[in-house]
């Protein structure tokens, strides 16, 4: 005889799942009871933080991360960031407590009402075993939905009295078998179907390719180097993408599309095809009236995400694995010779750099007072950074002086949210930094969106997570004040945010904490910060706003 709690346990240690996120309640003690020395409970001090640093682990080590949240108060405080997890596809299986079965009926205090209503639709699936003997297969089947694509987190609602209940010899087999179990997705698209994309490349007069985040996420960028290279395509970042899916120092790169439609068929002037992979069509904000493509131009859509694909506004679509995919695209490619030129309209990476739009009305920083420009802060950082270094950015103003200053040469080294709430920074600066205690981590997180989840500072101090803080602090939500003057919205209140000691606030939770006096100054901070393997250290670098540019 065995229990639930020994098979679930057995479960993820079968697919090597034992580092959980969580914040503890009462209706969890069961699950987490005599928590065994090889499993690692990583605490955080609120609910949106645990989901946000899973995000970052999860992403940093390409598999799945596992959270427990306390019944419906605790999903309730999470839920903004399991929206973000979804809109990063990020795989997660977020499990909750529920009242023990006896009591659910006569919803006893803390019973998670319709518990399988509550998180949706952020998530893929939501689900409560209609028996303990069933949580072991729910739990299997989690992870396989939040592994396949599109990939991103599912829900299980957990009554806290199935954990002790005994299963039979048979049941246990069940439990055994549902351990087992693999699914595998990420197949290559129809070989008709590629052969009539390759075709319709080897024709185009002009064509460009536009990757998205996906590329990274799916182990694609190799394979998109090498279509790339194949075809000389030049090659766009889709527009608000939280990864990055093709090295940014390559000499075919151009630079991050605009995130608004008439800009972003303007800078596709010229091209005939168009390639889109492993990102929508477009992610736009704001609205700037005018077409998805410019004239003359068609489109080809690459995805795992079926939605992704039905959802798109023009052009076809191929729903398929991506890394597959491209390689096979190439390969036929290659049969059928040569090589083309640069595509018209190419450029080589220094020449993107500087025609490259530049972060207007920034002026030149005085070295000897603060607060120092956006501009200059951002290049003294990323100068003292090591190149292996993965970056966390969540400082929405100042993302096109980011762009400018770092360029991302290699796989897995960027993680931004692409769902356009904050609070995704400093967790999941976190969470990358476990998943990947191999590389640097340096987060950059404007002074607004660390208020989200300033808590996470007590996780890096408490667990020693060596993550270098950065916060460009300029006092405001300067972002929304461009917005307000893009919309032509004066007047609105709470766009201000002064008086907060974000050094006092890191001290406080345990984390070594400097305020950086100019830009030089700013470096050797950060480089002494980033070789050092003792835990966190948070940065505040005051410097004067930039207004973004589309």
């Amino acid at each position: 005889m065995t229990t639930v709690r020994a098979a679930t346990l057995e479960l993820l240690r079968s697919r090597g799942v034992t580092t959980v996120f969580g914040n503890p309640g009462s209706t969890e003690l069961p699950f987490l009871q005599d928590f065994p020395d090889d499993f690692r409970y990583v605490l955080g001090l609120q609910e949106a933080v645990v989901v946000g640093m899973a995000d970052g682990y999860a992403q940093a080590t390409g598999g799945t991360a596992l959270v427990n949240l306390h019944t419906a108060p605790g999903v309730g405080n999470a839920m903004g960031a399991i929206i973000t997890a979804a809109a990063n596809h990020t795989p997660m299986v977020v499990t909750a407590g529920q009242q023990v079965r006896a009591m659910m009926t006569m919803e006893a205090l803390l019973t998670n009402v319709d518990a399988t209503v509550l998180p949706r639709p952020a998530v893929k699936w939501a689900y409560e075993p209609p028996r303990a003997q069933d949580v072991p297969a729910a739990l299997a089947r989690a992870f396989h939905l939040a592994e396949t694509a599109p990939r991103g987190p599912v829900f299980l609602s957990l009554p806290m009295d199935d954990f002790d209940v005994e299963l039979d010899e048979a049941e246990y087999a069940a439990a055994t078998a549902a351990a087992r179990r693999r699914v595998h997705d990420g197949t290559a698209a129809a070989a008709p179907a590629v052969e009539a994309l390759a075709r319709r490349l080897a024709e185009a007069a002009n064509p460009v390719l536009v990757t998205g985040g996906a590329v990274d996420a799916e182990g694609a960028w190799e394979a998109a180097v090498a279509l790339a290279e194949h075809r000389q395509l030049p090659v766009w970042a889709s527009p608000i993408e939280g990864r990055v899916g093709f090295p940014e120092d390559h000499p075919l790169y151009q630079g991050v599309l605009p995130p608004a439609l008439a800009p972003l068929a303007q800078t596709l002037a010229g091209h005939d095809l168009v390639l889109v992979v492993g990102a929508p069509v477009f992610r736009y904000y704001p609205y700037v009236p005018g077409p998805v493509l410019p004239d003359g131009a068609e489109l080809v859509l690459l995805t795992s995400d079926p939605d992704e694909a039905a959802r798109a506004p023009v052009g076809d679509a191929l729903v398929a694995g991506l890394r597959p995919t491209l390689e096979l695209l190439t390969e036929v490619l290659e049969k059928k010779g040569g090589t083309d030129g640069p595509a018209a309209g190419a450029t080589t990476a220094s020449a993107a750099a500087e025609t490259a739009p530049t972060a207007e009305g920034a002026p030149a920083a005085d070295a000897a007072t603060e607060p120092m420009s956006a501009v200059d802060a951002l290049a003294a950082v990323a100068s003292a950074a090591p190149p292996e270094t993965v970056w966390v950015n969540e400082s929405p103003s100042n993302i096109q002086a980011f762009r400018d200053h770092v360029r991302i040469d290699r796989p897995g080294s960027f993680l931004m949210t692409t769902g356009g709430g904050l609070g995704f920074g400093l967790a999941a600066a976190v969470g990358a930094r476990l998943g990947r205690p191999d590389r640097p981590v340096v987060a950059l997180v404007g002074d607004g969106s660390a208020q989200y989840a300033i808590t996470a500072l007590w996780t890096a101090a408490a667990y020693h997570v060596p993550v270098t803080f950065v916060i460009p602090a300029n006092r405001e939500y300067a972002i929304l004040k461009w917005f307000g003057r893009f919309e032509n919205t004066p007047g609105v209140p709470g766009l201000d945010i002064p008086g907060i000691d974000l050094c006092a606030l890191a001290r406080g939770y345990g984390v070594p904490a400097h305020r950086a006096t100019d830009a030089a100054h700013l470096a050797e901070l950060v480089a002494a910060a980033t070789t050092s393997p003792d835990g966190p250290v948070l940065i505040v670098a005051p410097i004067t706003t930039v207004p973004p540019t589309l």
